[in-house]
């Protein structure tokens, strides 16, 4: 099967490439880097020739709505367009749990997402997944000042990137079967606390201060919204399995 990721080079990206090959897939990554540019378009049309299936899961590293907003807009737009035209008959892309009762900032962009995939011409899957247990470690990169790290207060339940792979590529095997369940981890976590452990497994050293953000967007992260309900699956790694992996 001839399968497209975009994306391929990120995160969950490198992940759903290495599973793809790994079953016998033969893989097209959607990225700069392979002379791809997701957002203008340039290059896609020729990268999707004989592919049966798009696995989108580019992503994007800001906190602003508008900008996140134009950059799945722009992205989904292009993909769909590409694929309409190369006659592609399966659309995946990856969301966040939660979204649709906090579409603020990032999450804005990933509503857009949602809302184009549905409506467009190219059958579709929908997987909605927590953070990744990576997002500690950037998150702490990120906002970090010296030996002081400033950590949102937030609820959070952390899937290992490999088991997001593997359920895309799953997906991807099968037909196009909508919004799918809620994909999480298994059990839940506070940021600050991950932060703290993820230091610790690779010994850093550091303060961690916990500061709750204000509005909408720092209430859904703070009262359970972005994490997964009953209904839902779960996978089997825990952050602090990930995390004495990092040290090794």
């Amino acid at each position: 099967m001839k399968t497209a990721v975009a994306g391929g080079t990120g995160t969950v990206g490198v992940h759903v490439v290495e599973v793809a090959r790994e079953r016998g897939h033969d893989v097209v990554v959607l990225s700069r880097s392979a002379g791809v540019d997701l957002v203008t378009g340039s290059g896609l049309s020729d990268s999707l020739s004989g592919v049966e299936a798009v696995v989108d899961v580019a992503s994007t590293r800001t906190v602003s709505a508008k900008e996140s907003t134009a950059f799945f807009a722009a992205v989904t737009r292009n993909l769909l367009e590409a694929e309409s035209a190369a006659g592609v008959g399966h659309h995946l892309a990856l969301s966040i749990v939660g979204i649709d009762e906090a579409p603020h900032g990032y999450y804005a962009g990933k509503v857009e997402q949602e809302s184009l995939v549905r409506a467009g011409a190219v059958p579709w899957t929908i997987l909605r997944a927590t953070q990744f247990h990576e997002f500690a470690g950037q998150i702490r990169a990120q906002a970090s000042f010296g030996p002081v790290s400033i950590i949102p207060k937030m609820v959070s339940q952390p899937i290992a990137a490999r088991e997001v792979a593997e359920r895309l590529i799953d997906l991807a095997e099968r037909s196009p079967a909508g919004r799918v369940a809620d994909l999480g981890g298994p059990r839940e976590e506070r940021m600050a606390e991950m932060v703290r452990r993820y230091a610790r497994a690779i010994g850093a050293r550091g303060l961690v201060l916990e500061v709750p953000i204000p509005g909408a967007y720092g209430r859904a992260m703070r009262d359970g919204t972005l994490v997964t309900t009953t209904e839902s699956d779960h996978g089997l790694q825990t952050f602090d399995q990930w995390s004495a992996a990092q040290a090794r």
